[in-house]
């Protein structure tokens, strides 16, 4: 059966978002304009799409063991959290679309990303090469057992890239002062903001943020307050289950977040929490995601890509029973598999995109 056009697909994906969640439609009409903007754009908003269209254009690929995986990754999911001692620590840091997939899923959404990202100019090295540098992280990852990518003796290079003047603190704090207030809140989200602040009866207002892409439209509910001499930020947005259950067709369907972050191998975040149909979560400036003009360049690109592999490594680590499997499907694979399958997903999404444009 062929597949409904990107318009079709789109609508039929926010009439089911609509049946699970509260859609903030001014977000969703952003969302809809920035989409248009430019292809990589377009794919970071458009996971359900390539939920219909993976199996379709790479059907060796999606035949591969299973983990529970990413979903919705991509280059520009990642970024940096303190852990509870303190250090700053890099890492995937989204995983609204977390669903049982093959592994494979994961490492072709990232490679197309990077090609996407190529692009558009914001790294500079040859498709082929990222996708190398990709393999060879995460498969370094499986063999070793993963280990967390914690910015302080190790990784100098990427704690230079992630502390640089793109994430000014003064910046940052401006744009939250500038955010518009929400009223009303509701009671369970405020209890849960209440919960979050580090002390009881501490005063704050909480704004509206327009964020990612690929989950605008959905609620999310801002706090920001002023504690011991500074601004401090919780942020609480609406979870509902992947977009692999409405691109399945399948009914219900489990949110599984909290039961990722258990698992992953993982400096952990202490303030992120999956609580009652919400994900909360500290903001700072270097406790958000690294945005692609943020991303180091030159030399430091292929490492980042390896890096990145390796991350999506610690992750589906978290699958343990099934990392053998894994193992032994990613040795019988071609050398240049990932390369193809990214090359062959990247052409279809530039199909949709100039569509959506139309």
């Amino acid at each position: 059966m062929a597949l409904p056009d990107i318009r079709d697909a789109t609508r039929d994906y926010e009439a089911w978002l609509g049946r699970h969640i509260r859609i903030v439609k001014a977000d969703l009409e952003a969302k809809h304009a920035r989409m248009a903007q430019d292809a990589f754009s377009f794919f970071r908003a458009t996971f359900y799409r390539w939920m219909q269209l993976f199996p379709e254009q790479c059907a060796k690929t999606w035949a591969a063991p299973r983990v529970l995986a990413v979903g919705d990754l991509h280059v520009e999911n990642y970024g940096t959290w303190r852990d509870a001692e303190g250090r700053l620590v890099w890492g995937i840091n989204d995983f609204d679309e977390v669903f049982s997939l093959p592994y494979t899923i994961d490492l072709v959404r990232l490679a197309a990303s990077a090609t996407l990202a190529i692009q558009l100019n914001h790294l500079k090295f040859a498709p082929v090469t990222a996708c190398d540098a990709i393999l060879e992280g995460y498969a370094e990852a499986l063999e070793k057992g993963g280990e967390p990518f914690v910015l302080a003796a190790e990784h100098a290079w990427l704690h230079e890239a992630v502390t640089s003047h793109l994430r000014d603190p003064v910046m940052f704090w401006k744009k939250f002062d500038a955010l518009p207030s929400v009223k009303p809140v509701p009671a369970r989200v405020m209890s849960l903001l209440k919960q979050a602040m580090p002390s009881r009866n501490l005063e704050f207002r909480v704004a509206h943020r327009q964020a990612g892409l690929g989950s605008l439209g959905r609620e999310r509910f801002t706090a920001i307050a002023k504690w011991d001499g500074g601004n401090i930020a919780r942020e609480a947005k609406a979870l509902l289950p992947s977009a692999c259950v409405w691109a399945n067709g399948s009914r219900g369907g489990q949110i599984y977040y909290g039961r990722m972050l258990r698992q992953i191998v993982r400096a952990r975040d202490p303030f992120m929490v999956a609580h009652e149909g919400w994900i909360l979560r500290r903001l700072a400036p270097y406790c958000c995601r690294i945005e692609l003009q943020q991303l180091p360049r030159g030399p430091y690109a292929e490492k980042l890509s390896r890096a990145m592999g390796r991350e999506l490594g610690n992750v589906h680590l978290g699958s343990r029973r099934a990392i053998a499997a894994v193992r032994r499907d990613l040795r019988q694979r071609h050398p240049k598999w990932l390369h193809h399958a990214s090359a062959a997903m990247v052409e279809a999404t530039l199909k949709d995109w100039k569509d959506w444009r139309k």
